[in-house]
């Protein structure tokens, strides 16, 4: 096996892990897979994608300290939203590696999230974008950013669970 084809097999297990960490509501393993700086983001359906939390809607702009408070939250009884917890099956597919400059990587992913909740079956779908530090044999997550490809969220407008 080439270098590059070794190199894209690790990170796609990596991500898989990542989606049976949040379909097994392993939330607190999840939040672990972050560097302590880390972020994840949720763009808006509409408008520029890459443009900074600062200056346009996100439907998810977590730092590492909202990103913590989301993890402890989403974990107690009292997350309404979540309360009882979605039924979740998340698919990834068409991982791709970037870039790879030795002190990061840049991969990218397909997805697919099956989410679910009181009798209703939403599908979420589009990309994550990461950006991956080296950790000992494997990464840590910076960067998360998950691009929603849909042309919206159905009518109630709900995005409680971590894509």
């Amino acid at each position: 096996m080439s270098g590059a084809a070794e190199l894209k097999l690790r990170v796609e297990m990596f991500l898989i892990e990542e989606a049976a960490m949040l379909d097994e509501w392993r939330l607190e393993d999840w939040h672990a897979l972050f560097t302590d700086d880390g972020t994840y983001l949720v763009p808006n359906l509409s408008g520029d994608r890459y443009a900074p939390p600062s200056s346009t809607l996100y439907l998810i702009a977590d730092d590492a300290h909202h990103l913590a408070e989301r993890v402890k939250r989403l974990g107690k009884d009292t997350a309404h939203s979540e309360n009882p917890r979605s039924l979740t099956k998340r698919l990834v597919s068409n991982v791709r590696v970037l870039e790879d400059n030795g002190s990061d990587l840049k991969a990218q992913s397909a997805f697919v999230t099956f989410r679910s909740s009181h009798g209703v079956t939403d599908t979420y779908f589009g990309r994550h974008e990461y950006l991956l530090i080296p950790r000992g044999d494997t990464w840590a997550i910076q960067e998360k950013r998950t691009i929603l490809e849909m042309g919206a969220l159905r009518p109630h407008g709900r995005l409680s669970i971590i894509a």
